[in-house]
C-alpha cells in the first residue's frame, strides 16, 4: 500500500480551502462592512398634498360649468408623471384653515348637497300646469252656460185653472153670493169658501168682474175674469 502520495493530496486540498475562504471574505464580508448605512429619515406629523405643478395642470381636461366653482380646491394623490418626489422633511404640516373656509362657502348647484350644512330636505318641485289643446273653447264664468253653485230647485208651479166665470147671484134672504162657472159643458154653482171638483179648487172671493180661486194642491190662488160673451 502506497502512503506517500496521500499527504501531498491533503496539502493541496487544504490550500484550496484556504484560498476559497479568503476570496469569500473579500467579496462578501468586506463589502458589507465598508458600506455605511443610510441615516434615519425624520418622521413628519402629517403629509399635506403638494400643489399641482403647471405641467400637470396643463394636461387636465376642461371642467364643466357645474364643477367650475370647485376648481380652486382639488385633491391629488401621488406625484404627476415627470415630477420629482418631494422630501417629507421639507413639507409644512400646518392645517390650512383658509382653504377649509373657501370650501364651506361654496354653494351647491343642482342636485348637489352641501356636506357642511344639515337641515330638512328641500321641497319637491311644483307640478307643472296641464296645458289644454289650442282648440278647446273657454267658457266664461258669468255666462249662463257656465257651471255655478246649484241651489234648491224652484217650487212646482200650479197649472192654470180652465174654468170660465160667466156670472153670479146674490140671495135676498142672507145676501150670500154664488158664482156660475163653466168647465167644458159642465155648469158649476158654488159660493165663497166652498170647494169644487172633489176639493181640488176652492172659491175664495166672488167679485163683479172677477172671481178668485185657490188650487188646494199647490196652495196658490188664481183670478178669473168675467167672460162678457157668456154673461147672463
Amino acid at each position: 500500500m502506497k502512503t506517500g502520495a496521500e499527504p501531498k493530496k491533503i496539502a493541496i486540498l487544504a490550500g484550496l480551502l484556504i484560498a476559497a475562504g479568503v476570496v469569500l471574505y473579500i467579496n462578501v464580508f468586506s463589502e458589507s462592512s465598508d458600506t455605511p448605512s443610510p441615516p434615519p429619515r425624520p418622521l413628519a406629523a402629517s403629509t399635506p398634498v403638494p400643489n399641482p405643478s403647471p405641467t400637470s395642470a396643463g394636461r387636465e381636461r376642461p371642467r364643466s360649468s357645474r364643477t367650475a366653482s370647485l376648481s380652486e380646491f382639488k385633491i391629488r394623490l401621488g406625484v404627476a408623471p415627470g415630477q420629482d418626489k418631494p422630501d417629507p422633511a421639507t413639507i409644512d404640516p400646518t392645517l390650512r384653515l383658509d382653504l377649509l373656509a373657501k370650501v364651506q362657502n361654496v354653494q351647491p348647484e343642482g342636485a348637489m348637497r352641501n356636506l357642511f350644512q344639515f337641515g330638512a330636505a328641500p321641497p319637491p318641485p311644483a307640478a307643472k300646469p296641464v296645458e289644454l289643446p289650442k282648440n278647446t273653447p273657454k267658457i266664461p264664468i258669468n255666462q249662463p252656460g257656465a257651471a255655478g253653485p246649484s241651489g234648491p230647485p224652484p217650487p212646482p208651479q200650479a197649472p192654470p185653472i180652465t174654468f170660465k166665470y160667466y156670472g153670479y147671484k146674490v140671495s135676498k134672504a142672507d145676501g150670500r153670493k154664488q158664482a156660475f162657472l163653466l168647465d167644458g159643458d159642465e155648469i158649476i154653482i158654488a159660493g165663497e169658501n166652498e170647494s169644487v171638483k172633489r176639493g181640488r179648487y176652492k172659491v175664495v172671493r166672488i167679485g163683479v168682474n172677477s172671481i178668485t180661486m185657490e188650487d188646494t194642491q199647490f196652495k196658490s190662488t188664481q183670478t178669473l175674469q168675467l167672460q162678457e160673451e157668456a154673461a147672463v
